[in-house]
């Protein structure tokens, strides 16, 4: 059985830092909805709070239809930043 380590910082109400074993990375967001930064690699969540549903989806990676049909990294990740964003306010304005 292998060591593990982890630990989060609160840096201010919507933003942690994450130490681990593996390297740190930083979370923008809470419960409901953020946005995860390690490596130059960002990781979407949105769920549903204390019900254990929710979706993870990479955002900067491009999608084999975005690669078939030529589009940029970016036409993606705009998309996906704008509804992650969108959904980080709601979730800020409602609590």
């Amino acid at each position: 059985m292998g060591l593990r380590f982890q630990k989060r910082i609160r840096i201010f109400k919507g933003l942690t830092l994450n130490l681990s074993k593996s390297g740190t990375s930083w979370t923008v967001g809470g419960p409901g909805a953020s946005v995860n930064l390690k490596d130059g690699k960002a990781t979407g969540n949105v769920g549903i709070p204390g019900t254990g549903i929710s979706y993870r989806e990479r955002l900067d990676v491009p999608k084999h239809e975005d690669l078939a049909h030529g589009r940029s990294l970016f036409s993606g990740w705009t998309v996906w930043g704008c509804v992650v964003l969108i959904a980080l306010i709601l979730v800020a304005v409602w609590r």
